[in-house]
């Protein structure tokens, strides 16, 4: 059971930002608002009463995206089902649309929004990798007076662990800004039960760019969630691939190296063999998302070794 003394619904930032920061203690944000029920219901939070809900999903300032020197400034009250209905996401942000498709089903989809999927702060969230691979920053505000305040804080440096973040009193997400991946090719890998509507035990996301021959990698971002208390950005293997001949037996030794990253504290064995195998799917899968590039491998599959 869920209960609160006072529901906001304010149409600015500043009012926003007014109500949240005089919120007793306990109140909560809302903008699509779909994992607060699962989260007071028994077994969880059980009897829940909350004395304030702000709910931000008509704040005009949070919806709507941008895009200015390479890179996508995306309002925080935007939500999943955006990344695979909106043509121009879909292109510039090549990795959001296999995540979204992971994520939830088509009601949720419109409702729930990456920002608070990445204020949540799980580990296993589905949002921390692709944003990670795409060096996304968060845009935050405060009140000092009257006055507006923000900062930026890398996606990376946001999450400080388990449902913790750098988030302090009186702040809000504003806005997550991405580069701009216009013509790489994107995936997202998940493991759990079913396609969706699943909690991951391991996710991965990954970016990769060709040259114009399609031989070799031009650039690779790859980022693993469900790992470790963070987000994890595999920059020694990115710089592994970078300007190699493309190849399966290249792919093949990069994944291995990925095992190693595994920091959780429990099924260690089976998240380094899940990892394994998304690494190498998750570059395999981006190579053939490339738009207009036909990749050229330097070997086959069945002679590749590791």
């Amino acid at each position: 059971m869920l209960t609160c003394d006072n529901y906001h619904l304010p149409i600015t930032l500043q009012d926003a930002l007014v109500l949240w920061a005089a919120a007793p203690e306990g109140s909560r944000l809302v903008a699509g608002a779909t994992d607060l029920l699962p989260w007071a219901r028994e077994g969880r939070a059980g009897e829940v009463h909350i004395p304030a809900l702000v709910d931000l999903s008509r704040v005009a300032e949070l919806h709507g995206y941008t895009t200015a020197k390479g890179r996508v400034r995306l309002g925080a009250n935007t939500v999943w089902q955006a990344f695979l209905t909106d043509s121009a996401l879909r292109r510039l942000l090549p990795c959001m649309p296999h995540c979204s498709s992971w994520f939830a089903d088509d009601q949720i989809r419109e409702q729930a929004t990456l920002a608070g999927n990445l204020a949540n702060a799980s580990p296993v969230a589905d949002g921390t990798p692709p944003v990670a691979a795409l060096n996304g920053v968060l845009e935050l505000a405060h009140l000092e007076g009257d006055t507006i305040v923000a900062r930026t804080v890398a996606v990376s440096d946001f999450v400080l662990g388990p449902g913790r973040t750098v988030l302090e009193p009186g702040e809000i997400i504003t806005a997550v800004t991405l580069d701009s991946a216009s013509g790489y090719g994107g995936s997202f890998q998940k493991v759990g039960q079913r396609r969706s509507l699943v909690i991951s035990v391991a996710c991965c996301a990954a970016l990769v760019k060709t040259d114009n021959t399609g031989c070799v990698f031009e650039d690779v971002r790859l980022s693993l969630g469900g790992v470790g208390p963070r987000p994890i950005r595999l920059n020694r293997l990115e710089s592994a691939l970078r300007g190699e001949r493309i190849s399966h037996g290249l792919i093949d030794r990069a994944a291995h190296m990925a095992a190693a990253e595994v920091a959780s504290r429990s099924r260690q064995q089976y998240r380094r063999s899940v990892v394994v195998s998304f690494v190498g799917a998750a570059i395999r899968d981006a190579l053939a998302d490339q738009s207009d590039v036909v990749v050229n491998f330097q070997d086959t599959e069945e002679t590749a070794s590791v």
